[in-house]
Protein backbone atom coordinates (compact mmCIF):
# COMPACT_ATOMS: atom_id res chain seq x y z
CA UNK A 1 0.00 0.00 0.00
CA UNK A 2 1.30 3.26 -0.71
CA UNK A 3 1.95 5.54 1.85
CA UNK A 4 0.30 8.80 2.69
CA UNK A 5 3.02 11.62 3.07
CA UNK A 6 2.33 13.88 6.06
CA UNK A 7 4.05 17.28 6.45
CA UNK A 8 4.14 17.41 10.45
CA UNK A 9 4.77 21.24 10.67
CA UNK A 10 5.81 22.36 14.32
CA UNK A 11 7.49 24.91 17.14
CA UNK A 12 7.07 28.48 15.64
CA UNK A 13 7.98 32.05 16.67
CA UNK A 14 5.18 32.16 19.19
CA UNK A 15 5.48 31.92 23.16
CA UNK A 16 4.31 28.28 22.82
CA UNK A 17 7.25 26.80 20.83
CA UNK A 18 8.30 24.15 23.36
CA UNK A 19 4.60 23.41 23.93
CA UNK A 20 4.56 22.48 19.94
CA UNK A 21 7.87 20.67 20.22
CA UNK A 22 5.96 18.34 22.39
CA UNK A 23 2.89 17.99 20.64
CA UNK A 24 5.36 16.94 17.94
CA UNK A 25 6.94 14.38 19.77
CA UNK A 26 4.00 12.73 20.63
CA UNK A 27 2.35 12.26 17.15
CA UNK A 28 6.10 11.12 15.83
CA UNK A 29 5.67 8.43 18.43
CA UNK A 30 2.51 7.08 17.56
CA UNK A 31 1.26 8.09 13.92
CA UNK A 32 0.41 4.96 11.95
CA UNK A 33 3.89 3.84 9.93
CA UNK A 34 2.29 1.69 8.08
CA UNK A 35 -0.20 4.07 6.94
CA UNK A 36 1.85 7.35 6.59
CA UNK A 37 5.28 8.57 6.10
CA UNK A 38 6.39 11.72 8.07
CA UNK A 39 8.93 14.44 6.82
CA UNK A 40 8.99 16.57 10.02
CA UNK A 41 9.32 20.68 9.47
CA UNK A 42 10.36 22.63 12.26
CA UNK A 43 9.83 26.24 12.76
CA UNK A 44 12.89 27.77 14.46
CA UNK A 45 12.13 30.61 16.83
CA UNK A 46 13.21 33.09 14.54
CA UNK A 47 10.84 31.29 11.72
CA UNK A 48 13.12 29.13 9.72
CA UNK A 49 11.41 26.60 7.94
CA UNK A 50 13.64 23.32 8.72
CA UNK A 51 13.85 19.83 7.42
CA UNK A 52 14.48 18.00 11.05
CA UNK A 53 14.89 14.49 11.87
CA UNK A 54 12.18 12.17 12.26
CA UNK A 55 13.35 11.73 15.89
CA UNK A 56 10.43 11.61 19.13
CA UNK A 57 13.26 11.46 21.62
CA UNK A 58 14.64 15.00 20.42
CA UNK A 59 11.08 16.68 21.05
CA UNK A 60 9.71 15.02 24.24
CA UNK A 61 8.71 17.24 26.83
CA UNK A 62 11.06 17.87 29.94
CA UNK A 63 10.44 20.28 32.83
CA UNK A 64 14.25 20.66 32.92
CA UNK A 65 15.30 21.44 29.63
CA UNK A 66 12.20 22.05 26.84
CA UNK A 67 12.20 21.13 23.71
CA UNK A 68 13.31 23.84 21.05
CA UNK A 69 13.68 23.53 16.88
CA UNK A 70 17.26 23.54 16.47
CA UNK A 71 18.25 25.57 13.43
CA UNK A 72 20.46 23.08 11.50
CA UNK A 73 21.46 25.13 8.52
CA UNK A 74 18.92 23.45 6.50
CA UNK A 75 15.42 25.39 4.96
CA UNK A 76 12.43 23.63 3.44
CA UNK A 77 10.77 25.49 0.51
CA UNK A 78 7.27 25.32 -0.23
CA UNK A 79 5.87 24.44 -3.59
CA UNK A 80 6.29 27.27 -6.14
CA UNK A 81 2.56 27.47 -7.46
CA UNK A 82 -0.63 25.58 -6.71
CA UNK A 83 0.27 22.80 -9.81
CA UNK A 84 2.40 21.00 -7.65
CA UNK A 85 3.01 19.27 -4.32
CA UNK A 86 6.46 19.23 -4.24
CA UNK A 87 8.73 20.57 -1.48
CA UNK A 88 12.31 21.19 -1.95
CA UNK A 89 15.56 21.34 0.89
CA UNK A 90 18.53 23.89 0.49
CA UNK A 91 21.19 21.65 2.21
CA UNK A 92 23.09 23.57 4.76
CA UNK A 93 26.02 25.77 3.37
CA UNK A 94 22.94 26.68 0.24
CA UNK A 95 24.66 24.77 -2.55
CA UNK A 96 22.85 21.91 -3.08
CA UNK A 97 18.99 21.78 -3.34
CA UNK A 98 17.27 18.03 -3.33
CA UNK A 99 13.58 17.16 -3.83
CA UNK A 100 11.43 15.61 -0.86
CA UNK A 101 8.88 14.42 -3.19
CA UNK A 102 4.94 15.15 -3.12
CA UNK A 103 2.74 15.76 -0.14
CA UNK A 104 -0.15 14.65 0.77
CA UNK A 105 -1.16 16.58 3.19
CA UNK A 106 -0.03 19.66 6.00
CA UNK A 107 -0.35 18.62 9.87
CA UNK A 108 0.08 22.02 11.29
CA UNK A 109 0.68 21.34 15.05
CA UNK A 110 1.14 25.11 15.94
CA UNK A 111 0.24 26.85 19.02
CA UNK A 112 -0.91 30.25 19.58
CA UNK A 113 0.33 33.00 16.86
CA UNK A 114 1.91 33.02 13.66
CA UNK A 115 0.30 29.09 13.52
CA UNK A 116 -2.77 28.36 15.10
CA UNK A 117 -3.96 32.16 14.00
CA UNK A 118 -4.75 31.42 10.73
CA UNK A 119 -1.26 32.80 9.24
CA UNK A 120 0.15 29.44 7.88
CA UNK A 121 -3.37 28.07 6.72
CA UNK A 122 -3.05 31.09 4.44
CA UNK A 123 0.15 29.87 3.50
CA UNK A 124 -0.40 26.59 2.62
CA UNK A 125 -3.84 27.74 0.86
CA UNK A 126 -1.98 29.88 -0.83
CA UNK A 127 0.31 27.15 -2.36
CA UNK A 128 -2.63 24.84 -2.43
CA UNK A 129 -1.61 22.18 0.16
CA UNK A 130 -4.53 20.42 1.97
CA UNK A 131 -3.86 20.36 6.02
CA UNK A 132 -5.42 19.53 9.10
CA UNK A 133 -7.42 21.81 11.05
CA UNK A 134 -9.66 25.04 10.69
CA UNK A 135 -9.26 27.40 7.97
CA UNK A 136 -8.22 31.16 8.10
CA UNK A 137 -11.49 32.76 9.55
CA UNK A 138 -12.16 30.34 12.32
CA UNK A 139 -8.43 29.97 12.85
CA UNK A 140 -7.82 33.83 13.39
CA UNK A 141 -11.72 34.16 14.61
CA UNK A 142 -11.01 31.67 18.06
CA UNK A 143 -7.32 32.56 18.44
CA UNK A 144 -8.96 36.14 19.56
CA UNK A 145 -10.55 36.02 22.24
CA UNK A 146 -12.26 39.31 21.97
CA UNK A 147 -13.35 38.24 18.23
CA UNK A 148 -14.58 34.63 19.52
CA UNK A 149 -16.48 35.59 22.62
CA UNK A 150 -18.53 38.18 20.27
CA UNK A 151 -19.37 35.41 17.83
CA UNK A 152 -20.39 33.20 20.69
CA UNK A 153 -22.03 36.06 22.57
CA UNK A 154 -24.30 35.82 19.04
CA UNK A 155 -24.90 32.58 18.49
CA UNK A 156 -26.30 32.75 22.25
CA UNK A 157 -23.64 30.88 24.00
CA UNK A 158 -23.18 32.07 27.36
CA UNK A 159 -19.69 34.04 28.13
CA UNK A 160 -17.77 35.54 30.98
CA UNK A 161 -17.88 39.24 31.14
CA UNK A 162 -15.44 41.22 29.77
CA UNK A 163 -14.03 44.43 28.11
CA UNK A 164 -11.17 44.65 25.96
CA UNK A 165 -8.64 47.18 25.24
CA UNK A 166 -5.39 48.36 23.84
CA UNK A 167 -2.36 50.19 25.56
CA UNK A 168 -3.36 53.23 23.73
CA UNK A 169 -7.17 53.69 24.13
CA UNK A 170 -6.23 52.90 28.32
CA UNK A 171 -3.52 55.83 28.07
CA UNK A 172 -6.37 58.21 26.32
CA UNK A 173 -8.97 57.30 28.77
CA UNK A 174 -7.65 55.77 32.14
CA UNK A 175 -10.68 56.45 33.95
CA UNK A 176 -13.86 55.16 31.66
CA UNK A 177 -12.17 52.13 31.27
CA UNK A 178 -11.22 52.03 34.84
CA UNK A 179 -14.15 52.59 35.72
CA UNK A 180 -15.74 49.76 33.30
CA UNK A 181 -13.01 46.68 34.75
CA UNK A 182 -14.64 47.99 38.30
CA UNK A 183 -17.42 47.06 37.17
CA UNK A 184 -17.10 43.26 36.47
CA UNK A 185 -16.00 42.77 40.00
CA UNK A 186 -12.95 41.00 42.12
CA UNK A 187 -11.28 38.79 41.22
CA UNK A 188 -10.89 39.46 37.60
CA UNK A 189 -8.62 37.38 34.76
CA UNK A 190 -5.93 39.73 32.67
CA UNK A 191 -5.64 37.99 29.87
CA UNK A 192 -3.55 38.50 25.92
CA UNK A 193 -6.37 38.31 23.36
CA UNK A 194 -3.99 36.32 21.18
CA UNK A 195 -1.88 34.08 23.03
CA UNK A 196 -2.64 30.43 24.58
CA UNK A 197 -1.38 28.13 27.32
CA UNK A 198 -2.35 30.97 30.13
CA UNK A 199 0.51 33.16 28.81
CA UNK A 200 0.26 36.31 29.53
CA UNK A 201 -2.25 35.69 31.92
CA UNK A 202 -2.89 37.20 35.35
CA UNK A 203 -5.33 36.86 38.08
CA UNK A 204 -6.10 40.21 39.70
CA UNK A 205 -7.51 39.91 43.27
CA UNK A 206 -6.79 43.60 44.22
CA UNK A 207 -7.34 46.64 41.62
CA UNK A 208 -3.68 47.89 43.23
CA UNK A 209 -2.29 44.21 40.52
CA UNK A 210 -4.42 45.84 37.89
CA UNK A 211 -1.86 47.57 35.88
CA UNK A 212 0.85 45.51 36.12
CA UNK A 213 -1.32 42.40 34.60
CA UNK A 214 -2.12 44.85 31.52
CA UNK A 215 1.22 45.09 31.10
CA UNK A 216 1.76 41.36 31.11
CA UNK A 217 -0.69 41.06 28.94
CA UNK A 218 -0.03 43.63 26.26
CA UNK A 219 3.87 41.72 26.29
CA UNK A 220 2.28 39.44 24.27
CA UNK A 221 -0.15 41.16 22.70
CA UNK A 222 -1.77 44.65 21.53
CA UNK A 223 -5.17 43.72 22.79
CA UNK A 224 -5.33 42.56 26.33
CA UNK A 225 -8.76 41.26 27.88
CA UNK A 226 -10.36 41.85 31.59
CA UNK A 227 -12.45 39.14 32.22
CA UNK A 228 -15.11 38.27 34.97
CA UNK A 229 -13.73 35.41 36.91
CA UNK A 230 -16.29 33.03 36.79
CA UNK A 231 -16.92 30.37 40.13
CA UNK A 232 -17.17 26.54 38.97
CA UNK A 233 -16.01 23.42 38.23
CA UNK A 234 -13.58 23.87 35.22
CA UNK A 235 -15.03 21.54 32.10
CA UNK A 236 -13.17 20.62 28.97
CA UNK A 237 -14.36 18.32 26.11
CA UNK A 238 -13.08 17.19 22.41
CA UNK A 239 -14.99 18.59 19.22
CA UNK A 240 -14.33 16.37 15.63
CA UNK A 241 -15.95 17.70 12.60
CA UNK A 242 -18.64 15.08 11.46
CA UNK A 243 -18.31 13.12 8.38
CA UNK A 244 -19.68 13.66 5.22
CA UNK A 245 -21.97 16.72 6.58
CA UNK A 246 -22.93 15.22 9.53
CA UNK A 247 -23.03 17.09 12.57
CA UNK A 248 -20.04 17.58 15.03
CA UNK A 249 -18.81 14.97 17.31
CA UNK A 250 -18.27 15.87 20.92
CA UNK A 251 -16.36 13.38 23.42
CA UNK A 252 -16.84 13.57 26.51
CA UNK A 253 -15.52 15.80 29.62
CA UNK A 254 -12.87 15.98 31.23
CA UNK A 255 -12.56 18.38 34.23
CA UNK A 256 -9.10 20.20 35.95
CA UNK A 257 -9.26 20.07 39.61
CA UNK A 258 -6.80 22.23 40.86
CA UNK A 259 -4.02 21.14 43.67
CA UNK A 260 -1.44 24.17 44.79
CA UNK A 261 -1.59 26.98 42.15
CA UNK A 262 -4.62 28.85 42.18
CA UNK A 263 -5.35 28.36 38.53
CA UNK A 264 -4.51 26.44 35.72
CA UNK A 265 -1.34 28.45 34.46
CA UNK A 266 1.44 27.66 31.99
CA UNK A 267 3.46 26.46 35.25
CA UNK A 268 0.08 23.88 36.21
CA UNK A 269 -0.09 22.72 33.12
CA UNK A 270 3.57 22.04 31.70
CA UNK A 271 6.10 22.22 34.72
CA UNK A 272 4.29 21.32 37.97
CA UNK A 273 3.01 17.75 37.79
CA UNK A 274 1.26 17.97 41.18
CA UNK A 275 -0.25 21.31 40.15
CA UNK A 276 -3.65 19.76 38.81
CA UNK A 277 -4.98 16.96 38.33
CA UNK A 278 -7.06 15.98 34.92
CA UNK A 279 -10.07 14.21 35.81
CA UNK A 280 -11.24 12.15 32.63
CA UNK A 281 -14.47 11.46 32.14
CA UNK A 282 -15.31 13.99 34.50
CA UNK A 283 -18.70 13.08 36.37
CA UNK A 284 -21.99 14.83 35.10
CA UNK A 285 -25.30 13.60 34.65
CA UNK A 286 -26.73 12.37 31.45
CA UNK A 287 -28.97 15.78 30.73
CA UNK A 288 -25.70 18.17 31.84
CA UNK A 289 -23.98 15.71 29.67
CA UNK A 290 -25.69 16.24 26.62
CA UNK A 291 -26.57 19.88 27.30
CA UNK A 292 -22.43 20.66 27.46
CA UNK A 293 -22.06 18.45 24.30
CA UNK A 294 -24.79 20.63 22.57
CA UNK A 295 -23.05 24.25 23.67
CA UNK A 296 -19.43 22.44 22.49
CA UNK A 297 -21.29 21.98 19.11
CA UNK A 298 -22.78 25.07 18.36
CA UNK A 299 -19.56 26.97 19.74
CA UNK A 300 -17.45 24.82 17.14
CA UNK A 301 -20.48 25.78 14.39
CA UNK A 302 -20.41 29.34 15.04
CA UNK A 303 -16.79 29.82 14.96
CA UNK A 304 -16.58 27.69 11.52
CA UNK A 305 -14.50 25.35 12.99
CA UNK A 306 -13.39 22.38 11.06
CA UNK A 307 -10.98 19.36 11.95
CA UNK A 308 -10.51 19.46 15.56
CA UNK A 309 -11.33 21.88 18.59
CA UNK A 310 -11.30 21.85 22.33
CA UNK A 311 -13.86 23.89 24.43
CA UNK A 312 -13.41 24.89 27.60
CA UNK A 313 -16.15 25.31 30.23
CA UNK A 314 -16.66 26.67 33.27
CA UNK A 315 -20.01 24.99 34.91
CA UNK A 316 -21.72 26.89 37.43
CA UNK A 317 -24.05 24.26 38.53
CA UNK A 318 -27.07 25.20 36.60
CA UNK A 319 -24.93 26.90 33.53
CA UNK A 320 -22.27 25.89 30.96
CA UNK A 321 -20.19 29.19 30.66
CA UNK A 322 -17.73 28.81 27.28
CA UNK A 323 -14.24 29.85 28.59
CA UNK A 324 -12.57 29.84 25.48
CA UNK A 325 -12.64 27.01 21.67
CA UNK A 326 -9.22 26.33 20.69
CA UNK A 327 -8.65 25.25 16.72
CA UNK A 328 -5.26 23.13 17.68
CA UNK A 329 -5.56 22.51 21.56
CA UNK A 330 -2.48 20.89 23.21
CA UNK A 331 -1.87 17.61 21.80
CA UNK A 332 0.91 15.26 23.63
CA UNK A 333 -0.62 11.82 24.80
CA UNK A 334 -1.33 13.62 28.21
CA UNK A 335 -3.06 16.40 26.84
CA UNK A 336 -6.76 16.66 27.42
CA UNK A 337 -7.72 16.40 24.44
CA UNK A 338 -6.70 13.29 23.74
CA UNK A 339 -7.67 11.94 26.97
CA UNK A 340 -11.51 12.88 26.52
CA UNK A 341 -11.22 11.16 22.90
CA UNK A 342 -9.53 8.48 24.34
CA UNK A 343 -12.18 7.93 27.41
CA UNK A 344 -14.38 8.09 24.42
CA UNK A 345 -13.13 5.10 22.53
CA UNK A 346 -10.77 6.67 20.14
CA UNK A 347 -7.39 5.68 20.79
CA UNK A 348 -4.28 8.23 20.27
CA UNK A 349 -3.31 6.46 17.14
CA UNK A 350 -6.62 6.30 15.86
CA UNK A 351 -7.22 10.08 16.57
CA UNK A 352 -4.30 11.34 14.04
CA UNK A 353 -5.18 9.21 11.83
CA UNK A 354 -8.97 10.70 11.81
CA UNK A 355 -7.64 14.40 11.79
CA UNK A 356 -5.24 13.52 8.47
CA UNK A 357 -8.75 11.63 7.14
CA UNK A 358 -10.28 14.74 7.67
CA UNK A 359 -8.18 17.07 6.70
CA UNK A 360 -7.93 15.39 3.58
CA UNK A 361 -11.80 14.97 3.00
CA UNK A 362 -12.19 18.61 3.72
CA UNK A 363 -9.48 19.89 1.29
CA UNK A 364 -8.24 18.12 -1.35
Amino acid sequence: MTKLRVALVFGGRSSEHEISCATAAGVLEAIDRDRFEVVPIGITRDGAYTLQADDAAAFRMDPTAMPSVPDNGTRVLWPDSAATRELRVIEPGGQRIRSLGDIDIAFPILHGPWGEDGTIQGLLELVGLPYVGSGVLASASAMDKDTAKRLLQAAGIAVAPWIAVTAAAWAAEPERHATAARGLGLPVFVKPARAGSSVGVTRVEDWAGLDGALATAWAEDEVALIEAAITGRELECGVLSGRDGAAPRVSLPGEIVMRTRAFYDYAAKYLEADAAELVCPAPLGDGELREMQRIAARAFEAIGASGLARVDFFFTGTEFIVNELNTMPGFTPISMFPKCWAATGVDYPSLITELIELGLATRR
